[in-house]
């Protein structure tokens, strides 16, 4: 057997589970009173944060099959999310099953496509863990909660978000990024690039 032949069964760089796991925990202290307050993303409230996050994660679960169809297909800015009236089932069902895909080192070769855009494997699953870093961080910081993630997973998100000379805005995905001291925590720093300030607070 040789090298080429084993690429199949490789073990994936990025585990999305933690990630996953994280925006799970964060859930059962969300009560119905909290879905109307300020989240660090101005278009959102908490409610549609979470049918923002809900969305994600069928659509990345779906980019990671190569299952291209109606939730890949549609941008994330083309309209508010609607909250599911059962999203709390639903939600930690679709972060268990976009975890799950991207188990699979399928998921990370060749050509796939999510919020309309057709990018490589690998990139996609970079993102998706982008996506559920910082909006876990968005939602934990809008319900008052603690939050915290690993290096590995960091460092994989700051590469993503960090600009480059000849695409210093980042193809218009992200928000100009905000200053960080270098010495800050890696989490802050990763925050900052994503365009959020770290200090954010509701009515701060």
């Amino acid at each position: 057997m040789n090298d080429d032949t084993r690429t199949d069964t490789a073990v994936p760089a990025l585990d999305l589970g933690p990630a996953a796991r994280r925006v799970v925990g964060l859930l059962d202290a969300i009560d119905d009173d909290r879905l109307g307050g300020p989240t660090p993303c101005p278009d959102y409230s908490v409610r549609e944060l979470l049918a923002h996050l809900s969305g994600l994660a069928a659509a990345f679960r779906d980019a990671a099959r190569k299952d291209l169809g109606a939730s890949t297909a549609v941008a994330p800015d083309s309209a508010l999310p609607v909250l599911d009236a059962e999203w709390r089932e639903v939600l930690p069902r679709r972060l268990e099953q976009v975890a799950a895909a991207w188990r699979s080192p399928a998921a990370w070769t060749g050509m796939t496509r999510a919020g309309g855009v057709e990018l490589p494997g690998e990139v996609a699953g970079a993102v998706a863990l982008d996506e559920l870093l910082v909006h876990g961080w968005d939602l934990a910081r809008a319900t008052g909660q603690p939050y915290a993630a690993e290096e590995a997973e960091l460092r994989a998100c700051a590469a993503l978000l960090a600009p480059v000379d000849d695409d210093p805005d980042r193809g218009g995905i992200f928000g100009p990024p905000v200053p960080v001291p270098d010495d800050a925590p890696l989490l802050d720093r990763v925050i900052g690039l994503s365009g959020r300030r770290p200090d954010w607070r509701p009515g701060g």
